[in-house]
């Protein structure tokens, strides 16, 4: 493991440390005492020190669900994780503890030390790391324990998930779906929340449609987030496993991205008789434009994509502007984030989608594709397939005993 020394010039350290700035400055001081209830789950409660930490936390790694309402409901959720695994006995020992806190820390290529320093640094406390990962992995034996020999894997879904992601079958899938994108920033978050969980219980067509034209921010609103036919393959390969698990009609569940959130309805699905076509990387450039979804932003916008036919084109129009207004890659299709993979599905090379933004919807993304880079000869793990099922299993029996958990429970909120 690559070997970071915490001085003040460090990069991790500036990155946080420039994050919990904008943290100081964005958020309201709170006067109330940090140690008061903000919320009450059965006999426990959730302190609001608990609540900034948790944010603050989510915020310094980017991670979603950063918001304050979210922050609060995922202690919540953590309160009543921990009290079923007690009501079952199951612990997390020291060993495993320590390796799940180090195996964390390894993900920003960083011993558990210097991360934990690091974290400390910018105002998060060993605590409340410790609370985060041992909650998640207690939670995942318990579940484990309770479904995992309720899971049952066939032959015939092991074919089928393997036709997704190999390049020797007979033939291949593609779908028919509907999008709705809604932007959610942090200060809608909970608003939109509560509206994609209302549209993810439509079975309607149309009723999916009227949604669609109402709230998405998608190209595809004026037609009802309509989707032409789309190769799977094309998808990112998170969506496959929930796509495939849905019946005409069905809606996923809403879907976390950046600044907003997804749902997708399926409308058709069939196997082409043809080779599936995978792809070993996909090359795309992204053009960050000032002002989020304004007026102004989306002139520019059209103004750049009259003016462009292929990715070398961003160049010319980034010239003499930071350098990070403009960046351009191949990836593997599983390590491209969900909502570019998303939009980048619907394109072919040097076409456009302006349905995305960052820093919390304050800037648009210009997406480009440039190519696609098709797989020859990809190997596939049978066993990796197996344990991705049993994993999509698993945490479908653990949503719902969750759900079950909060409908049990006594939850109040300050």
């Amino acid at each position: 493991m690559r070997k970071v020394t915490l001085m003040k010039s460090s990069p991790l350290i500036r990155t946080l440390g420039a994050a919990l700035t904008a943290l100081m400055i964005s958020q309201p001081a709170f006067s109330q005492n940090l140690f008061a209830p903000v919320a009450r789950v059965n006999d426990t409660v959730v302190t609001e020190f608990e609540v900034q930490q948790r944010q603050r936390f989510l915020q310094l790694l980017n991670a979603p669900g950063a918001d304050r309402d979210s922050a609060v409901q995922a202690l919540i959720d953590d309160r009543l994780r921990l009290a079923e695994a007690n009501r079952f006995g199951v612990t997390l020992s020291p060993e495993a503890l320590n390796a799940g806190l180090a195996e964390f820390a390894g993900r920003a290529n960083l011993s558990l030390e210097e991360f934990t320093t690091a974290l400390g640094q910018a105002g998060v406390s060993g605590e409340t790391l410790r609370d985060f990962v041992s909650i998640s992995l207690t939670w995942r034996d318990l579940i484990r324990g309770l479904f995992g020999n309720q899971v049952i894997i066939t032959n015939d879904e092991i074919d089928r998930a393997l036709s997704v992601s190999a390049g020797d079958v007979a033939s291949g899938i593609r779908v028919l779906l509907s999008e709705i994108i809604i932007p959610a920033p942090p200060q809608n978050a909970a608003r939109v929340a509560a509206l994609a969980d209302q549209i993810s219980q439509t079975r309607s067509v149309s009723e999916f449609s009227s949604f669609a034209r109402r709230y998405s921010a998608t190209a595809s609103r004026g037609n009802g987030g309509r989707m032409p036919w789309t190769p799977l393959a094309q998808l990112p390969p998170s969506l496959h496993g929930l796509i495939l698990a849905l019946a005409e009609g069905e809606v996923t569940a809403p879907l976390p991205i950046p600044n907003a959130v997804a749902l997708f309805q399926l409308r058709g699905i069939e196997e082409t008789g043809r080779p599936a076509t995978t792809y070993s990387e996909i090359e795309y450039a992204a053009y960050y434009i000032s002002g989020g979804r304004s007026e102004a932003a989306l002139a520019t916008a059209a103004n750049i994509r009259a003016r462009v036919d292929r990715c070398d084109d961003l160049y010319g129009i980034a010239q003499g502007q930071p350098a990070e207004v403009l960046e351009r890659g191949s990836k593997a299709p599983g390590d491209i984030p969900r909502d570019i993979g998303i939009e980048l599905a619907k394109l072919d090379p040097g076409e456009v989608s302006t349905a995305l933004t960052r820093a919390n919807g304050n800037t648009l993304v210009f997406l480009m594709l440039c190519k696609r880079t098709a797989a020859e000869n990809a190997e596939v793990d049978r066993g990796a397939v197996v344990e991705s099922i049993r994993q999509r299993k698993l945490e479908g029996h653990a949503n719902q005993l969750l759900e079950q958990l909060r409908a049990n429970a006594r939850i109040t909120r300050k």
